[in-house]
């Protein structure tokens, strides 16, 4: 083993009083662009929390906007070709991370996604460094020869000394797909920034400004899908859900703006048929297909019904877990990561994925609830994020898989 990295280790105090070993860890993802999603996000709050343990930080990307992230909270940024697919340029990012490696003394590497997973393993093989990953989707590959390469590809994301997955959906993922044992998957739920996702910490003139620039009515009863604008997210299945429900009430009592919030990415032709189908169902200035929205604390709290349509099963689902946070009922689709994050009852209503009457169905029980039973959802889906989905359990429980490798090196 590198005797470099094993010596560079520092101990501090968790809040209970016991000792943590906290390594030195390099965090591997492909880049740090804005719009990114959850590896990106998540990668930045964990160097935070790295720093903040008193240990050095470590990324390696090929860089963006969100470096500066990274920087603000102390982190050290690399910057590496990780984006690159091709076998040349991913063979010769294995001896540069071998060399990060050997000058920072890292103790473990991490790996957030497959192509740089490849390099980062054989890096840490190479210098006797714990590898660990995070599994953060299905990574679906399909049938037949591309399949069956595509499973091999997706595998190095379970071939870590320990894999992270951050929901039980996708630990079951691991378990049934990938063959990975019990004692080698530890779950870690994404977490929620409760610092920004406070309703008591979203002032009435943020909301007010947000619902000018979107030209809501005051009267108005709003239904928001946030997420990127791509087919299985399934903003096309909320259209038609609005479309049944309006008539079902009769178009004179449907009172309801549908947001679907999210960049598009690019993606306009997706973009010009939601609207096109808005226009086909007669929803024009009921539903409206917005962009990205920089302040989605004062979104949710525009919103009434927060919904969640993926057509294909969620690793997790942030926006769960941030509507519920807010105090904002959800409705979501009845199958992965998403669904477990639902108090159904209590929190929000699930529905059959796929199935619009369905998605109507839930949409119509959510809009009716009474004031003082809208209440107490709130109190409890707020106090439930808190106790299960909040950014300062998700990075104490990843610091705790560190230490735990540590020690077991250190054994």
């Amino acid at each position: 083993m590198n005797s470099a990295a094993q010596s560079n280790t520092v101990s501090t105090p968790t809040d209970s009083g016991r000792a943590r070993l906290a390594p030195v860890v390099l965090q591997v993802l492909p880049s740090l662009e804005t719009g990114g999603g959850g590896v990106e996000r998540a990668t930045i709050d964990i160097a935070a929390a790295i720093k903040a343990s008193g240990a050095p930080a470590f990324v390696a990307s090929s860089g963006g906007h969100l470096v500066n992230e990274l920087d603000r909270c102390g982190a050290k940024h690399i910057t590496l070709p990780l984006t690159s697919k091709n076998p040349i340029v991913m063979r010769r990012n294995v001896q540069r991370l071998v060399d990060i490696i050997e000058l920072h003394k890292v103790n473990i590497v991490h790996a957030r996604s497959r192509a740089p997973a490849w390099s980062a393993r054989a890096a840490a093989r190479r210098t006797g460094c714990s590898f660990l990953t995070t599994f953060h989707g299905t990574y679906n590959y399909g049938t037949g020869i591309t399949g069956a390469w595509k499973k091999r590809y997706n595998a190095v994301m379970a071939d870590g000394d320990l894999v992270i997955a951050n929901s039980n959906f996708i630990a079951e993922h691991l378990r049934t797909r990938y063959a990975v044992p019990e004692e080698r998957i530890r779950v870690v739920p994404r977490g929620v920034d409760l610092k920004v996702f406070d309703p008591a910490k979203t002032t009435v003139a943020r909301v007010v400004n947000l619902a000018g620039q979107w030209n809501l009515r005051d009267d108005a009863t709003v239904v928001m899908l946030p997420g990127r604008l791509t087919r299985w997210k399934g903003q096309a299945l909320l259209i038609e859900a609005l479309a049944i429900l309006k008539e079902r009430l009769g178009a004179e009592k449907f009172n309801v703006i549908g947001l679907l919030v999210g960049s598009d990415q690019g993606r306009t032709t997706y973009r010009n048929q939601l609207e096109q189908r808005v226009k086909a169902l007669g929803l024009e200035g009921q539903v409206q297909v917005l962009g990205h929205c920089p302040d989605m604390a004062a979104a949710y709290m525009l919103t009434d019904v927060v919904v969640s349509a993926s057509t294909d099963p969620e690793a997790f689902g942030r926006v769960v877990a941030e509507g519920q946070a807010m105090g904002r009922p959800v409705v979501v689709a009845n199958h992965g990561g998403a669904a477990e994050q639902v108090l159904v009852g209590e929190t929000g209503w699930l529905f059959t994925p796929g199935d619009a009457s369905a998605l109507a169905d839930a949409l119509g029980s959510a809009l009716t609830i009474g004031k003082e039973a809208r209440a107490r959802l709130a109190d409890t889906a707020i106090g439930h994020v808190r106790n299960r989905y909040s950014k300062t359990g998700m990075c104490e429980a990843t610091l705790d898989v560190y230490a735990e490798l540590r020690q077991r090196r250190a054994i």
